[in-house]
């Protein structure tokens, strides 16, 4: 289903069962934190990313992208925007972010991609409603993700290595492909 697996030490079903159910998991961790909001002047702004950083972290960037791309899209049904075109394109816009976080994660340039990712999800990916809205909704727009990414990769940072110890190692050294 996800596409191409290494096996070490676990049978390969099983290891798709845990590692379905983990992105299972996270992702329902991504719903929760989209219903807990960030003061934005859009209602997406919310705790629906640092789920996606830590399936990226632990279980690879596909996982990641996986659970970034579902997060963003819960966190909009959530605030009651229609799920079109502009949020199809913001979700591909996290999952691509995440799944460099988690490309940079796990070769252990962790600043590096904590970095990058606050920057580009602040700055970067609000840029093409410069041409969708105007200058002014971009203006408007970029605190509030500035101070959400900022929040949601400090709690990700945070949690990551006492979730280390919890997920299997056979399980970190595996990755969904997408």
């Amino acid at each position: 289903m996800f596409g191409v697996q290494k096996c070490s030490g676990m049978g390969n079903e099983k290891m798709k069962s845990r590692m379905l159910i983990l992105l299972a998991l996270f992702s329902a961790l991504s719903a929760v934190g989209a219903a807990i909001k960030i003061p934005a002047i859009v209602g997406s702004v919310a705790f629906d990313v640092f789920p996606a950083l830590l399936a990226a972290a632990l279980l690879g960037s596909g996982a990641g992208a996986i659970v970034g791309a579902l997060g963003h899209l819960l966190s909009a049904l959530i605030a009651g925007f229609p799920l079109g075109p502009m949020h199809g394109l913001i979700a591909i816009e996290m999952a691509v972010l995440v799944y460099i976080f988690g490309v940079l994660y796990k070769k252990n340039k962790k600043v590096i991609a904590s970095i990058l990712f606050i920057l580009a999800n602040a700055f970067a990916a609000p840029l093409p409603f410069l041409f969708l809205m105007n200058s002014a909704f971009y203006v408007a727009i970029v605190p509030s993700l500035l101070i959400g990414s900022l929040i949601n990769t400090v709690i990700a940072l945070a949690v990551i290595p006492r979730l280390k110890a919890l997920v299997k190692q056979d399980i970190i050294k595996s990755e969904i492909k997408l």
